[in-house]
């Protein structure tokens, strides 16, 4: 093994986190010195130099960078194990005695309208079941890259191809037409898809491609032939939280997922336009970088959102 101990792992990233093999060694409790020395030592017994040093900064390279992602993903799960023994956790369970072994950071990815409207509570009840885990939001409709920007979980709609990723599917839906009574008490209703051309259609905006066309199925015809009805309008957003936001102030028509709709739905503040009609599928998945190393807090909370979101 080419790793001595675990001070050369903690010191890779604290000079990532510092900046500087100052505020490495100043986090570490040694001299900047001594964390000299070690970090040459490591890079010598690789044979890869892991940093760039000047004067007053220093810079992971691409393989430092690789070996710092692994060394907090093995760090994080030796002290989750340490953890668990030391409080007598049950580490199928994941829990303490006192229900509280679960330790350490969870970085999560998720669109902004599913968050604000479904995940942010069941995220606050799993930290109150776990008050040692710490949560790192990331919100927003931009597709992140969720081993390049060190994401434990991201929750994604759509069907999946990306062979770097553990997938596990939450929840199975469809997209569904919505609209508020009070545009279609002004716009009419639709009787058919084709009539959405002479609707105000709010659409999304996905990376560089803007909705031109919506797809749908008849309910009772799923295996039928799709119908593409080319839509337009004023409005268009890169944000599921704008578009939702819109519908609901009359603006126009939209296309959401159906869990995202489902709480103003339920209020009767949007309502359903064509329900014999549904949309294309928008499965909701939970997204992790690797099958190795995924920690048992996090394990633990994709089973807490699967379980929420069943019901």
């Amino acid at each position: 093994m080419d790793i001595e101990n675990t001070s050369e792992l903690r010191l890779l990233i604290e000079c990532a986190r510092g900046g500087s093999l100052t505020a490495a060694s100043r986090e570490m409790g040694i001299t900047p010195a001594a964390a000299s020395a070690m970090l040459k030592k490591l890079e010598a017994r690789l044979g890869v130099r892991l940093a760039e040093r000047s004067t007053r900064a220093l810079r992971l390279t691409a393989a430092g960078e690789r070996l710092r992602d692994y060394a907090q993903r093995a760090l994080e799960l030796l002290d989750e194990g340490v953890a668990l023994v030391s409080e007598g956790g049950d580490a199928a369970g994941g829990k303490g005695r006192d229900g509280t072994a679960l330790r350490g950071r969870i970085r999560v990815s998720a669109s902004s309208d599913l968050t604000r409207r479904i995940v942010l509570p069941l995220l606050d009840g799993f930290l109150d079941r776990h008050p040692g885990v710490e949560l790192q939001l990331s919100v927003g409709d931009a597709l992140q890259d969720v081993v390049r920007d060190e994401v434990d979980l991201a929750l994604r709609y759509g069907e999946l191809a990306d062979s770097r990723l553990v997938a596990r599917k939450l929840h199975d839906g469809r997209r569904l037409l919505v609209a508020s009574p009070d545009y279609l008490k002004r716009h009419g209703w639709p009787a058919h898809p084709s009539d959405l051309a002479q609707h105000e259609c709010i659409r999304f905006k996905i990376g560089d491609r803007l909705e031109r066309e919506w797809r749908f199925w008849r309910r009772d015809a799923l295996q039928a032939p799709a119908l593409d009805v080319p839509v337009q309008g004023r409005r268009s957003a890169d944000d599921g939280g704008i578009a939702h936001q819109w519908a609901l102030e009359g603006r126009g028509l939209t296309y959401k997922s159906e869990l995202d709709v489902r709480d103003t739905l339920a209020s009767g503040a949007l309502v359903e336009v064509l329900p014999e009609w549904v949309g294309r599928t928008m499965p909701l998945h939970a997204l992790m970088p690797s099958q190795r190393f995924l920690p048992q807090r996090l394990k633990a909370l994709v089973d807490h959102l699967a379980q929420a979101l069943r019901h």
